[in-house]
């Protein structure tokens, strides 16, 4: 009786090191941490996560000395978690600053527009690419590819130890990368709105009488959103194929 309530005791330790990284790190996953799913959903689906992908991982089960021993192993893997979930979620932000930035170009950008990704202060096109963003991400099986990460993160980072200095320089090469990308996938916005308002401005000098104000806003209007339907696309498919890349090895050159 007592070589069982071991085994079973070990098991369980066992499965709240696994729960603390994976838990963690589902929490603020793209596709998995949405704001939108319930916080007891998201709970809930970490805690089978966890327990389906427990014989996967190399964390073998453990009987602690004592208790400040199991929570320093706790912290460690809860912070390897959230570093995974949070330098995702800031390559996820690149869409969130690509539809900000193409919003304020075309003349979409509304206070008062929903926010429906992560941020306060979204525009209508954030909000479109940030739920097309993860309308892709199950669409493209590419939360198969973050599962199979999650897994892969104990052979970069494994079990009780702490990169603590790598971490720090890889999630601030990620919220520059993220910047980068999402300029990048907002080039034709920028390129449009070169384009059209130089034209206004010409058109202005030349008809000094003409509203350029009325006549520009509705046709500047009508191109952002056709630049939109036309460039959406590649914009979604460079970003995903970006956040793929890093899901692969955690690692931004």
């Amino acid at each position: 009786m007592g070589g069982l309530s071991a085994f079973l005791d070990g098991q369980l330790f066992g499965y709240f090191i696994v729960f603390a990284r994976l838990g963690s790190a589902l929490m603020f996953m793209p596709g998995f941490g949405e704001m939108q799913v319930p916080t007891r959903s998201r709970l809930a689906m970490a805690v089978v996560f966890s327990l389906a992908l427990y014989p996967a991982t190399p964390v073998m089960p453990m009987q602690p000395d004592n208790l400040v021993t199991f929570a320093i192993y706790l912290g460690l893997e809860v912070t390897t978690g959230l570093w995974i979930g949070l330098t995702a979620r800031v390559l996820f932000s690149a869409l969130q600053f690509a539809g900000h930035q193409a919003g304020q170009v075309s003349g979409l950008a509304n206070a008062f527009a929903p926010s429906l990704g992560s941020f306060e202060g979204s525009t209508m096109i954030a909000s479109f690419l940030l739920i097309s963003g993860v309308a892709l991400i199950f669409v493209t099986n590419t939360h198969h590819i973050i599962i199979r990460a999650l897994l892969y993160s104990y052979d970069v980072f494994p079990p009780g130890t702490l990169l603590l200095g790598d971490m720090a320089k890889q999630i601030v090469k990620a919220a520059s990368a993220s910047l980068y990308i999402g300029a990048a996938i907002a080039a034709p916005f920028f390129v449009m709105g070169l384009i059209f308002n130089l034209g206004m401005g010409l058109a202005n000098r030349m008809m000094p009488a003409l509203p350029v104000f009325f006549v520009a806003a509705p046709a500047l209007i009508a191109s952002g959103l056709l630049i939109l339907a036309a460039a959406s696309p590649s914009m979604l498919h460079v970003f995903l194929g970006q956040f793929t890349d890093w899901l692969g090895t955690f690692v931004i050159p």
